[in-house]
């Protein structure tokens, strides 16, 4: 492949795109990004072409917690950030380090096809409003998200009211007047459940199993900005942790919560200040699993049954890559199956950025992700002893990095890592790659 086909192909415009377009530049490695919609930021633009953002949403996260270290968001700017602040945020990010000329926007890719083997290249074909395209790149990096495609369950019998995903909801006003079942308790249903509170006649909230809640703020400061000085095993963790969740939430099962039947930090908890106190204001009526619909009926699986207009499925979202062909991804159960969640073992002419969820990890955790994949790229290339090494590595064998949690077998848990575990191996990774021998 020649010099003129030297480029790489990042798809995405997103957080994760945008970190890896500044790192690609910052190496000087030539790339061609594309973008589905007109400008940056991703999911995190309510008016993207593949947005599931809804007006009331917030980071769950604190800004601190969640923001670039090179780029910190405005003094000025909410401890939680609405999805507008968030859309402002990476728009003066692409501004800052001038990556809006790297990319083609209102650029759909359709299709990614390996050429002559692994590594030998892409063959990208994307459409705009000029036409069909199709180019040659020698590498592929994939950074197009992973809250986009719904995951809508299948239900026994009919449902005669409405019945929209998550994905579909943006404004508080599609409750008015209605009587609003919420499928689904994780952050995504908690939030949207208090919407429908203030504006439907009544909701329920319907749980499959148990979570634990978790305060925006404890003893005054964001909640993910507490303790992290001292590092204490999880078994302890849990411990001084589940303390303070009682302390400052309670039990949530005397509201009719159920109890979780996993441990802390098992499964990502729920961030949401707002949620009990409502169920403890006899707002919100917690209901067990579904068995079926019968017209405007829904049964539920302990033999209760009730009425409602409508009916939102917060379900969360599948793993969706639908330009490639999964055999190329190393595709096991229910995700890619890649060296710390972005390396095939294989083939070093394709990544899968920002596949990666840890309580904490924030932007910069996936930032570090990005940096790791781009200094190997640049290893291979300038042929370091660092990059063989990981090239070695990976082809070795490996498993996901969670440390010692075991996680609940759950599609959306498959790409989870425990941040200290995740974080300690991609951060020794950049340090060889940089060359630090100490």
């Amino acid at each position: 492949m020649g010099d003129a086909v030297k480029r790489l192909a990042l798809i995405g415009a997103g957080p994760m795109g945008l970190a890896a377009a500044k790192l690609l530049v910052e190496n000087g490695i030539e790339f061609q990004g594309f973008e589905l919609n007109f400008g940056v930021g991703g999911l995190w633009d309510i008016d993207g072409p593949l947005s599931t953002m809804y007006e009331t949403a917030h980071l769950i996260s604190s800004k601190k917690m969640t923001e670039f270290t090179d780029f910190p968001m405005r003094e000025e700017v909410a401890e939680y950030p609405s999805h507008r602040e968030m859309k402002r945020y990476f728009e003066e990010f692409a501004e800052h380090f001038d990556l809006h000329k790297h990319y083609r926007f209102g650029a759909k890719v359709l299709d990614c096809t390996s050429l002559d083997g692994p590594d030998g290249g892409w063959c990208i074909t994307w459409r705009d409003d000029s036409g069909e395209h199709v180019e040659e790149f020698a590498g592929l990096l994939i950074a197009n998200g992973t809250l986009s495609t719904p995951n809508m369950p299948s239900f026994k019998g009919e449902f005669d009211g409405e019945l929209i995903h998550s994905s579909q909801y943006r404004h508080a006003s599609q409750f008015d007047g209605k009587c609003v079942l919420i499928i689904g308790a994780g952050n995504s249903g908690c939030d949207i459940a208090v919407d429908a509170i203030h504006h439907g006649v009544s909701c329920d909230l319907s749980m499959r199993r148990g979570y634990y809640f978790v305060p925006k703020y404890v003893f005054g400061k964001p909640a993910d900005t507490m303790g992290g000085a001292i590092k204490l095993p999880m078994a302890l963790k849990r411990i001084v942790d589940g303390t303070i969740l009682k302390w400052f939430v309670g039990d949530p099962q005397k509201y009719g919560f159920p109890k979780p039947d996993y441990k802390l930090y098992e499964s990502h908890p729920v961030v949401n200040s707002l949620v009990l106190y409502h169920a403890g204001h006899g707002d919100l009526t917690i209901r067990p699993d579904i068995d079926r619909f019968d017209g405007k009926t829904v049964h539920f699986k302990d033999g209760s049954s009730a009425e409602y207009d409508m009916i939102l499925a917060a379900t969360g979202y599948k793993l969706d890559y639908p330009f490639i062909d999964d055999a190329h991804l190393n595709w096991q159960g229910d995700a890619p199956h890649l060296y710390l969640n972005c390396m095939h073992p294989e083939r070093d002419d394709i990544f899968v950025l920002g596949m990666v969820e840890a309580s904490g990890l924030g932007w910069q955790g996936r930032h570090e992700q990005a940096e790791m994949v781009i200094r190997y790229i640049k290893g291979l290339r300038d042929g370091t002893p660092e990059a063989r090494e990981l090239k070695k590595t990976k082809a070795r064998g490996f498993e996901r990095a969670t440390g010692s949690m075991s996680y609940i077998d759950l599609p959306r848990m498959a790409y989870y890592v425990d941040k200290a575990t995740y974080r300690k191996a991609v951060g020794q990774w950049i340090a060889k790659l940089a060359g630090d021998r100490t």
